[in-house]
C-alpha cells in the first residue's frame, strides 16, 4: 500500500480517506468532470442529465446548453477543467460540499467543417454540492461562492 494518497490528502487539508478504495473529494470532482466532458464530446443529453441530481437547476442549464450546441451542429471535444483549489466544507458518505476554484482549460468546438479551440475561461469560485445516488456522485447544486472580501469589509465598518 502506498502512502502517497494519504500524504496528498493531508497536505491539501482533505483528510485521509477511510480506506484506500474510498476516493478523495478531489478524485470525485475530477471523475465527475471527466464524465461530463465525455457526455459533451458524445453529444449525449441523457448521459449529461444522469450526472445531475433530480431537480438540479445547474443540470437543467447544462443540458440546455448542450442542446443549443447540438442545434447549431456543434459538439465540444477534449473539454478539460483545471482545478485550482478545493476546500471541503462538509463530507458524509452520501454528500460532499466543496468550495472549488476552477476554469475551462481546454476544449474544441467541432462540427461540419469546423474545428475551433474554445477560448480559455477565467477562474471562478463556486460552492458545489454532490450527492451519491445509486453508487454514483451527482451534482445537486452549483452556486457562486460567497466572497470573503464582503465579509471582511463589513466587519471593518
Amino acid at each position: 500500500m502506498t502512502l502517497l494518497p494519504f500524504l496528498l490528502a493531508a497536505l491539501l487539508g482533505l483528510g485521509a480517506p477511510a480506506d484506500p478504495a474510498t476516493p478523495t473529494p478531489v478524485a470525485v470532482l475530477h471523475e465527475w468532470d471527466q464524465r461530463r466532458a465525455a457526455a459533451w464530446a458524445a453529444d449525449d443529453l441523457a448521459d449529461l442529465r444522469r450526472l445531475y441530481a433530480r431537480g438540479s437547476t445547474a443540470g437543467a442549464a447544462d443540458v440546455a446548453m448542450l442542446r443549443a450546441w447540438h442545434e447549431r451542429g456543434l459538439r465540444v471535444e477534449a473539454m478539460r477543467m483545471q482545478v485550482l483549489s478545493v476546500a471541503v466544507r462538509a463530507r458524509t458518505q452520501g454528500r460532499l460540499v466543496l468550495r472549488v476554484t476552477d476554469r475551462l482549460a481546454a476544449g474544441v468546438a467541432v462540427g461540419d467543417g469546423v474545428r475551433r479551440p474554445l477560448p480559455r475561461d477565467g477562474a471562478s469560485t463556486r460552492r458545489l454540492v454532490l450527492v451519491r445516488v445509486a453508487g454514483e456522485w451527482r451534482m445537486a447544486q452549483v452556486r457562486p461562492a460567497r466572497s470573503t472580501s464582503s465579509t471582511v469589509r463589513s466587519r471593518n465598518r
